[in-house]
């Protein structure tokens, strides 16, 4: 191809394509497992249109398909991880064997349930995954202790986690019986474990976590270990821009 407008790198390219991140695809090129047009890839920053002969670990990569979305209930006891060092079953283990390679968009602690995207484009997960996009993560939180409105109205603010402050996050009792509390909470970050350890400043112990949405893309009725594909309308309708064209040879 003459136009670098054509092309991409060759870890977003083979991230697009279902392979691995693109920190995983810098570790295959360190260690020599990827091979373009006969040549052992030696540079991340090597870039490609998709109409060379790209190899990884000596099978050919074809160009990357379309973007696919799906909505996908977690159930608890699973690691959203496609290795684990303890050999735990994770989300991936459990998918339908009819699925194409994925990614999440990002994760689900081991203890935590309900809504998690998957999609095959790495590119879009991460797109997805950015604060500055600005959706509102939404879930439902029963904790063990007693705690107020007035309370819980304090996290609006922010709280310190580990030396930092979060963003703002918004949570609203439902319910409080025999010591357990059912609380609404919405945040527009998701880092690690941070409504649990958010409500931990507040003296509660999360016991169940479910996500009910993510974005414009709502858990609704999806079975417990179910997976359902968003309709090429509705990536359309909510994700617009953010939807690699397809690569042109």
């Amino acid at each position: 191809m003459d136009n670098s407008d054509d092309k991409m790198r060759i870890a977003k390219f083979l991230a697009r394509a279902g392979i691995a991140s693109r920190r995983e695809i810098e570790r295959y090129i360190t260690a020599g497992r990827i091979m373009v047009d006969g040549e052992i890839l030696r540079t991340p920053a090597f870039l490609v249109s998709g109409a060379e002969d790209i190899r990884v670990d000596g099978e050919a990569v074809g160009a990357p398909p379309e973007p696919r979305l799906w909505r996908y209930h977690k159930p608890s006891g699973l690691i959203t991880s496609h290795n684990d060092e303890k050999d735990r079953t994770t989300v991936f283990d459990s998918l339908p064997e009819t699925m194409p390679r994925v990614v999440s968009v990002g994760r689900l602690d081991l203890a935590s349930e309900g809504l998690l995207l998957l999609t095959n484009d790495g590119g879009l997960a991460r797109a997805l995954e950015l604060p500055k996009l600005g959706w509102v993560r939404r879930y439902r939180a029963r904790a063990y202790g007693g705690v107020t409105q007035d309370q819980l109205d304090r996290l609006k603010n922010g709280v310190m986690i580990d030396g930092h402050r979060s963003g703002p996050i918004e949570a609203q009792l439902e319910t409080a019986k025999g010591g357990n509390a059912w609380i609404d909470v919405r945040l527009r970050e998701g880092k690690n474990r941070e409504v649990r350890r958010a409500l931990e400043t507040l003296g509660l112990k999360v016991n169940r976590l479910i996500r009910l949405s993510y974005g414009p893309f709502i858990l609704g009725n999806l079975a417990r270990g179910a997976v359902e594909e968003v309709r090429p309308k509705q990536m359309r309708e909510q994700l617009g821009g953010m939807l690699a064209p397809k690569t042109r040879k």
